[in-house]
Formats: structure tokens, C-alpha cells, sequence
């Protein structure tokens, strides 16, 4: 079973691919043997990531991308084939939950908060799913969406990101049966994940407390325990797996 999470000869584009929970997963693509172009509107950020790769004997190339911009979206893929030759594995981490779209749903935000929110994480993944469909076809690729637990249930004060992350799921199924069976669709909807997206949470005890009491593993995944399932959900494993949501949540949402 070793060799069917070989990634080897595959090239993975990772969006958000500067930190957190996209470094994560680009460097568990790159340790499962794939070519990896982590990509975020940070060259530098990503060249961090890119030159740790290859520090680790890994294949990189770092991009820079801003998935709100459909032509940024189209030069990343463009940059991706001529760097290693093709695409086979999308990973569409970049998502963002800013302090504007915060709050009850009378005090959000609607350009700043709302607008932007969606823009980033729902029409972004689908920009950047639309442009690399071509390139992941040619090889039977694997599209991932990394979602949320709030793409599964309701989360108090959070509602352009909810909104998001549910839109993030059903644009999963139905990209999954539009492009079956040349490209799999699948998404990673991670629980609480101790990354600097959560850290102001993580900071208030009462806050961290409730999140913690919520969770029966009974603590927050760290951004590697992530990278797992990415590898699975890209590698000849999960070529049976389409259109699926996968939870890795410490079991939040099977309360």
C-alpha cells in the first residue's frame, strides 16, 4: 500500500502555500515524492517554503498568486507547466476570515467583510479550479478544496466564512460530477487548527475553553495533521474517492 501514496513524478500546485495549513501540505505533497508550487500574493513568504522543500531534498518552485484576479489565476498555472512540464494536483487552501466579516450578521461588513470573504475563498477556488481543469484532465488529476467544519455546520459570528465554506462544499460535489472520471474533486474540512488564523482564540481562555470542550479529541489539530489527508486525497489511495467531503475535525462535527 506503500506505493499507492506514492506521489512521485507529480507536480502539486498549493494555494495559501506560505503558511499554515497550505505549508503544511505542501511539504507533506513534496515528502510523499511530488513537485510542489506553493503559491500566495507573498513571493518571499513562499520562497521560504519553496527553498525548505529543497532543502529537504524536495522539488519546488515558488508563485506568487492572488486567486481574487483572474489573470494572476491563469499566469499561476501558466508558471506551474513551464517550471515542471504539467499539473496534476490543485490544492485550494487560500481563504481568509478578516475582523470585518466578524460578528452578528447586522454588523458585518458588506464590501470589507462579506464581499471580500467569498471573493477570496469561494469564487477564488472556483477561478482557480476553472483554469487548471485542462491541465489536471490530461493526467487524471485531483482537485482539493480545503473547506471547514463551517462548511458542514452553522458557526456563531462567522457568516461570510460559513457562507463560504459552504459554498465551498457544493461547488466540490458538483465540480466532482461535471468533471468525473478525469478529474476527482474531493474537499478536507479541518476542525480548529492551531494556526495564526485562530490565534486570537486561542489566546482568550474562555474562547479557547469553549472550542476545546466542543472537541472530542479534546485539542486543536496542528497544520500538519492536515497534510495527511491532502496526500491521501491526491495519491492513487483515493482513486476510487470523488466528490467527497473528508472531516478532520477531532470530531467536532459528529456531535
Amino acid at each position: 500500500m506503500h506505493d499507492e501514496f506514492d506521489l512521485s513524478g507529480r507536480v502539486a500546485v498549493v494555494t495559501g502555500g506560505s503558511r499554515g495549513i497550505g505549508r503544511a501540505i505542501a511539504e507533506g505533497l513534496a515528502g510523499a515524492g511530488a513537485s510542489v508550487v506553493p503559491a500566495s500574493r507573498t513571493a518571499e513568504d513562499v520562497e521560504t517554503v519553496a527553498a525548505t522543500i529543497r532543502d529537504a531534498g524536495g522539488e519546488a518552485h515558488a508563485a506568487t498568486v492572488d486567486v481574487t484576479d483572474e489573470d494572476s489565476v491563469g499566469a499561476l498555472f501558466d508558471e506551474a507547466v513551464d517550471a515542471f512540464g504539467g499539473v496534476d494536483v490543485v490544492v485550494n487552501n487560500a481563504g481568509v476570515n478578516p475582523d470585518p466579516a466578524l460578528g452578528s450578521p447586522e454588523r458585518v461588513d458588506l464590501e470589507d467583510g462579506f464581499d471580500f470573504t467569498v471573493d477570496v475563498n469561494l469564487r477564488g477556488a472556483f477561478a482557480c479550479a476553472r483554469a487548471s481543469a485542462e491541465h489536471l484532465a490530461d493526467g487524471g488529476g485531483s482537485l482539493i478544496n480545503v473547506a471547514s467544519v463551517g462548511g458542514l455546520v452553522g458557526l456563531p459570528r462567522q457568516h461570510p466564512y460559513v457562507a463560504s465554506k459552504h459554498g465551498l462544499v457544493g461547488l466540490t460535489k458538483s465540480m466532482a460530477l461535471d468533471w468525473a472520471p478525469e478529474i476527482r474533486v474531493n474537499a478536507i474540512a479541518p476542525g480548529y487548527v492551531a494556526t495564526d488564523l485562530i490565534e486570537e482564540a486561542m489566546e482568550n481562555e474562555d474562547i479557547r475553553q469553549s472550542l476545546l470542550d466542543r472537541t472530542p479529541l479534546e485539542r486543536f489539530a496542528e497544520p500538519d495533521e492536515i497534510a495527511g489527508p491532502a496526500v491521501f486525497l491526491a495519491s492513487d489511495a483515493a482513486s476510487y474517492v470523488t466528490g467527497s467531503v473528508l472531516s478532520v475535525d477531532g470530531g467536532w462535527t459528529s456531535r
